[in-house]
């Protein structure tokens, strides 16, 4: 069965992902400033227990986003 596109935000801990695309708004730039650009592998390592902040591993490093950030990253599941 194909993976299938899904958005950041509705990932588990521990579940991998591959970003596909990023809602163009005003937060585009920070986020992809931040390493977050499609192609690139990405990690949940935690969430918060009220869902935000989400805490992911990319680019090398930990990044906090909030939840209305990861609404905006839509990602393929890896696992």
């Amino acid at each position: 069965m194909p993976n299938m596109d899904t958005l950041l935000s509705q990932l588990k801990p521990g579940e991998k992902a591959i970003i596909k695309s990023i809602a163009d708004n005003p937060m585009k730039t920070k986020l992809i400033e931040m390493g977050c650009f499609p192609g690139e592998e990405l990690y949940i390592t935690k969430i918060a227990p009220l869902g935000c902040p989400f805490a992911i591993y990319v680019s090398g490093y930990e990044l906090s986003l909030r939840l209305n950030e990861a609404m905006n990253i839509v990602v393929e599941r890896l696992n």
